[in-house]
């Protein structure tokens, strides 16, 4: 399918889908195509910008964006979602406290990626030097190191591993 912007001959601009742009030029040359508002069968296609995005690793200047003589919304803070309820700020504290403290505990830990229960049980045993660890396992492997008694806690956020780092 292909999207064309059309206009009649009175001014009204208006979309309109096709097969292909040999479907349109038929239905057009045969009068099938008529303007929504006023019902006019002179229908030609409409000057159009395409839509092209960006690629991923390219920022849009805000210039881009937002005229300078237009004032600028007011950003979100860190952390807050557009069209979300608003938070108590005790909450907003605790949770940029708990977020501060998870950041500070990873930095003096060594991450072992999918190896994180074959680690944990080696250090849990001795097998391995003692030290703090994080990674990724599944739910029932989590489950069953903390049957084994090895302590393990979901951390509270997120967690980017180092290789998926830019």
């Amino acid at each position: 399918m292909i999207a064309f912007d059309l206009m009649c001959s009175t001014g009204h601009r208006f979309e309109g889908w096709f097969a292909s742009s040999n479907d349109f030029d038929i239905q057009q040359s045969g009068g099938l195509i008529c303007c929504p508002v006023c019902d006019d069968i002179v229908v030609r296609k409409a000057l159009s910008v395409p839509n092209v995005g960006r690629k991923g690793n390219q920022a849009v200047p805000v210039s881009a964006v937002i005229p300078s003589d237009a004032q600028a919304p007011t950003p979100l803070a860190h952390g807050e979602v557009m069209n979300a309820p608003t938070l108590p700020p005790q909450m907003v504290a605790m949770m940029q406290k708990l977020a501060m403290a998870q950041t500070e505990m990873l930095k003096k830990s060594q991450w072992v990626g999918r190896e994180f229960a074959e680690t944990a049980r080696a250090i849990y045993y001795g097998e391995e030097d003692d030290r703090l660890i994080h990674g990724e396992t599944s739910a029932d492997e989590a489950e069953a190191l903390a049957e084994e008694g090895i302590a393990v806690a979901p951390l509270p956020f997120p967690v980017i591993p180092p290789i998926a780092k830019n």
